[in-house]
C-alpha cells in the first residue's frame, strides 16, 4: 500500500473530524454515569471485532513482531486516553483540552531525543500559533488558567498521545496497519476491562444503560474502528509533527459540532482559535524553500 503525503494528511484530517464529533457521544456516555475504563473496554472490543471481521486475512498471519508492536502501541494508546479522562474529573474541560493539545510541542522533542532528527524550522512558529489558537478555542485566554491535580494528569496524557503519534509514524511501518488496528482494539478493550473491574465496579449500579450504551457503540464503530484505522494508515506516509498538528484539529471540530448541535454558543474566540489552528497547519504544509528559490 502506498499513499501520497497529501492523501495521508487528508486521512488524518478525516480522523480528526470524526473524533471531533465523538465528543458529543462521549458526553452522552459520561452523562449516563459510564466511567472511562468501561467506555474504553466496550469501544475496544467493538474495534477489535470489526477489525477481525474486515481484516481477518491479515490478522491470522500475525507474527511475533506484529504482536510486540501492537501490544506496545495499544498500551501507549490506552494510557493516553485513560489519563486524559481521569484528569477531566479533577479539572475544567477547557484546561483538559488545552493541556492535551500540548502534545504538539512534545512530539518534535521526542523525535529529536529518540531519532536525532531536528524539527524543521517552520515547526516552531506553527506550534506557537497552534497553542495560541487552542488558548482561544478553549477560552483559556479570557478565563485564565488555574492549576489543578487534574492538569498534571492531563499533561501526562499529552506525553502519551505524543509518544503514540511518534510511535505510529516511526515504529509501526514494519507491521500491517490492519493487524495493528486489531491489536489496538483488543489491547484497549482488555486494559479498559481490567481497569473497570479494579476501580469502577461500585459505579455499575447507577449507570443508565439505555442512555449510555448506544453512544459508546457509535464511538466503537466510528471513533475507534473508523478514525483510528485512518490515523494508523495516514501516519505511515507523513511526518509526526504535521500529523500532530492535523490531529489537534479534533478539538476545533469538537467545538464546531458542539455549536452546530446547540451545546454551546458561537463566539469570536471559537472563530479566532479555529483560524489560528488552520494557519498553523498551513505553515507546516507550505514549502517555503520554493519562495526562497524564486527570490
Amino acid at each position: 500500500m502506498q499513499v501520497s503525503k497529501g492523501r495521508a494528511n487528508l486521512m488524518l484530517l478525516l480522523a480528526a473530524i470524526i473524533w471531533g464529533a465523538g465528543y458529543i457521544f462521549s458526553k452522552m456516555a459520561t452523562n449516563a454515569h459510564m466511567q472511562a475504563g468501561l467506555i474504553n473496554a466496550i469501544r475496544g472490543f467493538i474495534y477489535a471485532g470489526l477489525a477481525f471481521i474486515f481484516f481477518h486475512k491479515f490478522i491470522l498471519k500475525m507474527n511475533s513482531v506484529d504482536l510486540r508492536i501492537g501490544l506496545t502501541a495499544g498500551f501507549i494508546n490506552f494510557l493516553g486516553y485513560q489519563f486524559q479522562t481521569w484528569g477531566l474529573r479533577f479539572t475544567t474541560p477547557s484546561n483538559n483540552a488545552f493541556l492535551t493539545a500540548i502534545y504538539v510541542v512534545i512530539i518534535p522533542l521526542i523525535v529529536w531525543v529518540m531519532f536525532r532528527r531536528r524539527p524543521e524550522a517552520k515547526s516552531y512558529p506553527a506550534i506557537i500559533v497552534a497553542i495560541i489558537g487552542m488558548g482561544f478555542l478553549t477560552n483559556i485566554v479570557q478565563n485564565g488558567f488555574t492549576l489543578h491535580i487534574g492538569d498534571l494528569l492531563t499533561l501526562i496524557s499529552a506525553f502519551f498521545y505524543a509518544l503514540q503519534i511518534v510511535y505510529f509514524g516511526m515504529r509501526t511501518t514494519s507491521t500491517s496497519p490492519f493487524v495493528l488496528s486489531f491489536m489496538l482494539g483488543i489491547t484497549q478493550g482488555t486494559f479498559g476491562l481490567i481497569w473497570s473491574l479494579l476501580f469502577e465496579q461500585t459505579s455499575y449500579g447507577v449507570i443508565n444503560w439505555q442512555a449510555g450504551l448506544w453512544p459508546v457503540i457509535v464511538l466503537g464503530i466510528l471513533s475507534s474502528f473508523g478514525a483510528q484505522t485512518l490515523q494508523i494508515i495516514g501516519q505511515r506516509f507523513t511526518d509526526p509533527t504535521p500529523a500532530g498538528l492535523i490531529l489537534m484539529t479534533e478539538s476545533m471540530f469538537g467545538s464546531i459540532f458542539s455549536v452546530v448541535l446547540g451545546f454551546e454558543p458561537f463566539t469570536m474566540h471559537l472563530l479566532l482559535g479555529g483560524v489560528l489552528i488552520v494557519i498553523a497547519i498551513l505553515i507546516m504544509q507550505l514549502d517555503f524553500s520554493r519562495f526562497r528559490s524564486v527570490e
